[in-house]
């Protein structure tokens, strides 16, 4: 009954690492890229650093599960992986464009620009997953 189950574990387990290590690069990537540091904001309670890096993290990891669902094969999951991660990037940077306060606006725990850009990363993230062929 659970054979089928148990025969997918070592590659259910290597895909899930994979996933795992792409979503840590990016936060990684994505901390470093931003002027502020989510990550001590967030300790210190600022809600809009944890809306706004939630969004881009749920924007990221929406490909990341449709391709590891689509390709079946590592190689193309890192290709993947690397696409949002740039897409990701590129939406951060085009709302600074937009919202040229944002790196000032979530510093100072404003929801407003957090939630646009949540809703902004979560958009692309779904048009990114959708287009994963």
């Amino acid at each position: 009954m659970f054979d089928p189950v148990l025969s997918a574990l070592p590659a259910f387990a290597s895909f899930f690492l994979t996933a795992l290590a792409l979503l840590a690069a990016f936060l990684g990537l994505y901390i470093a890229v931003t002027p502020y540091n989510e990550m001590a904001l967030i300790r210190a309670g600022n809600e809009a650093a944890a809306v706004s890096l939630g969004g881009a993290t749920l924007g990221f990891a929406l490909p990341i599960a449709v391709s590891v669902a689509v390709s079946h094969n590592i190689y193309a999951m890192l290709g993947w992986g690397v696409v949002a991660g740039g897409v990701q990037l590129l939406a951060y940077t085009l709302a600074r464009l937009v919202l040229p306060t944002l790196n000032q606006a979530i510093p100072q725990g404003r929801l407003a620009a957090a939630i646009f850009m949540a809703s902004l990363s979560l958009g692309v993230g779904i048009l990114n997953a959708g287009c994963i062929i």
